[in-house]
């Protein structure tokens, strides 16, 4: 009985922002989701407004399976996986073992094929794009809870703006110039009524 995909199945119970108080709840399914769109998003701005060479098919692939971990290990919030380098450098070998036990479910023929895509390559070009989508994702649910009224997200989304400002990635400033400002619209707006 191969177990793989209903593993992945189960990272829909997997609740992110466990600290913090939230007017909708996100998983890590939906949240690999956002993150898989926004790399393909940051990709396509890197190689077809700048001329870059990053690999969007691997980035995405990296993008979808990069929470596999927490379905065994859960969602660790960030002020504890950060809290020291002991801690993150720990918690990291625990998620690539966490990550192994999941693909080991696989076929032998399948498990060849989908581990470079499970166990990215974190000094790639294209796991800088990952990760670059995974604050962006953050950065577009503290916008999402501010909206709703949620002040508990202000500090969040100005922490995670200066940190995404920081990777100097002209892919994620050209994100946020053209296509931030619409996500602080309303659906009438959207559609211009």
């Amino acid at each position: 009985m191969e177990k793989f995909y209903a593993y992945l199945d189960r990272m829909k119970f997997i609740r992110r922002w466990q600290l913090m108080r939230s007017t909708r709840d996100e998983n890590i399914m939906e949240h690999s989701h956002s993150v898989a769109v926004l790399t393909h998003a940051l990709c396509t701005i890197e190689n077809g407004v700048f001329g870059g060479d990053v690999d969007a098919e691997k980035a995405v692939l990296y993008a979808l399976y990069h929470e596999v971990s927490e379905v065994m290990t859960g969602d660790l919030p960030t002020p504890v996986k950060y809290f020291n380098s002991g801690i993150h450098g720990e918690y990291e070998k625990l998620e690539a073992l966490a990550v192994q036990k999941i693909a080991d479910t696989l076929p032998e023929e399948m498990r060849a094929i989908l581990l470079p895509s499970l166990l990215p390559d974190k000094s790639s070009k294209e796991y800088q794009f990952v990760k670059a989508a995974d604050r962006l994702s953050a950065y577009l649910k503290c916008l999402e809870e501010q909206r709703s009224g949620n002040n508990e997200f202000v500090q969040a989304e100005k922490s995670i703006y200066k940190s995404l400002m920081e990777r100097g990635m002209r892919s994620v400033e050209y994100f946020f110039e053209h296509f931030i400002p619409a996500f602080r619209l309303t659906l009438d707006e959207l559609e211009g009524l």
